[in-house]
């Protein structure tokens, strides 16, 4: 029995008990109308029709008719339809967003969800386990920022790794594409993504993947004095490294990415995306902006910790740096390449001086000798050109 109904009938059995009050002189109308729990005038009404109809005068008749409210028949079809032949398998809060976004729904969340549910597409949710109290959030946008990678099969057939920034403040993601795999060059080019964007930010909380730190011991504490290539990077720019002891401690990157795993997963498939370069414009024009839209915050306090970057070339800190020795033929060895060094008006070698080979995130490379570039190499060892560099 609905539970309207069986309120209708325990309201019978009330009226019943009052009005036999009442007719043997223990109860006043007043009392009987307070036992019902109405007012004295509305009593008196029920007493009328009851004399009148007898039980079937307190029946109410609202109960069994349809509400001029109701969605028609037809639209909720439509819906049912639309979820089953386009959407279907996404999560409610998934299909609402495109719903709303992409066709022009109207309707409530909770309509939405009631109406799949009433029609069998979708599970009712079970209930939540016990509240567990999260980490505050950093107040102000830049204070913190998360990085992180998730390796995943993300269209059919082909892992790739996901990688991440994010703020804590706010949820935000400021940077996300998908490479063959997480590494040193796949951070430098999230962070130089958020930098070039909104500026320098204060912080970094990280895994403690060996591209970040260097671990003495397998899951002991990191090395904050011997620096990897990124953390030396971080220190470059001032930007302070926070390691993470446990997954729970990253709980609100591997919660967000638990949402990209269900959500972009079915949404490459929907826009028909099996290669890396569709699926990361895709990222980048579509998903990352409806993401932030649906889930990213306002920070408790309005102003911001990014700080805009006014210093050397950005991609000459951003980039995998290593000393080398220059050899009696004024030329650097470097991962089984020879790079010459040619000559300027400032010296007319460098034989026995040590220089820098940088490493950029594209394999294209250069030296350097103290803050100057002396060379510009491509990714095969080849020098570029002022000319080359203009003709590109």
């Amino acid at each position: 029995m609905k539970r309207s109904a069986l309120l209708q009938e325990v309201r019978k059995m009330r009226f019943e008990e009052a009005y036999e009050g009442c007719e043997r002189g223990r109860l006043t109308q007043e009392e009987a109308a307070r036992l019902l729990g109405v007012c004295d005038r509305t009593y008196r009404r029920y007493l009328v029709r009851y004399e009148e109809q007898g039980m079937e005068g307190l029946v109410d008749r609202r109960l069994g008719q349809i509400s001029h409210r109701s969605a028609p028949v037809d639209e909720i079809i439509a819906l049912a339809d639309l979820y089953n032949h386009r959407y279907q398998g996404f999560a409610v809060k998934h299909f609402y967003s495109w719903y709303r976004r992409s066709h022009g729904g109207i309707r409530s969340y909770t309509w939405v969800k009631k109406t799949l549910q009433g029609k069998g597409l979708v599970p009712k949710a079970s209930r939540k386990g016990a509240h567990r109290k999260q980490r505050p959030r950093a107040p102000y946008i830049g204070m913190m920022l998360h990085q992180d990678g998730s390796t995943h099969e993300w269209v059919p057939g082909k892992l790739w790794d996901l990688i991440v920034t994010m703020d804590d403040a706010s949820s935000e993601h400021y940077s996300m594409f998908f490479v063959d795999e997480e590494g040193t060059q796949s951070s430098f080019q999230g962070v130089n993504e958020v930098i070039d964007k909104y500026g320098v930010f204060a912080s970094l909380y990280t895994d403690r993947g060996s591209h970040y730190w260097n671990t003495p011991e397998a899951g002991g504490r990191v090395d904050k004095e011997n620096l990897t290539q990124f953390g030396r990077a971080m220190r470059q720019l001032g930007i302070e490294m926070i390691p993470a002891y446990s997954p729970e401690a990253r709980g609100r990157s591997e919660r967000a990415f638990r949402t990209h795993q269900d959500r972009l997963v079915k949404e490459l498939a929907l826009a028909g995306i099996s290669e890396m370069e569709q699926a990361n414009a895709y990222i980048c024009d579509i998903y990352m902006p409806a993401f932030n839209d649906e889930f990213a915050v306002s920070a408790e306090e309005p102003a911001s910790m990014f700080v805009p970057w006014a210093g050397t070339t950005i991609q000459d800190i951003l980039c995998e740096q290593y000393e080398r020795t220059v050899g009696n033929n004024n030329c650097v060895k470097f991962d089984a390449m020879t790079l010459q060094i040619p000559s300027d008006k400032y010296r007319f070698h460098y034989v026995k001086v040590k220089v820098r080979v940088h490493c950029y995130p594209n394999g294209n490379l250069a030296i350097f000798h103290g803050h100057r570039k002396l060379a510009s190499f491509n990714s095969q060892g080849k020098e570029v050109t002022t000319l080359d560099k203009k003709a590109a």
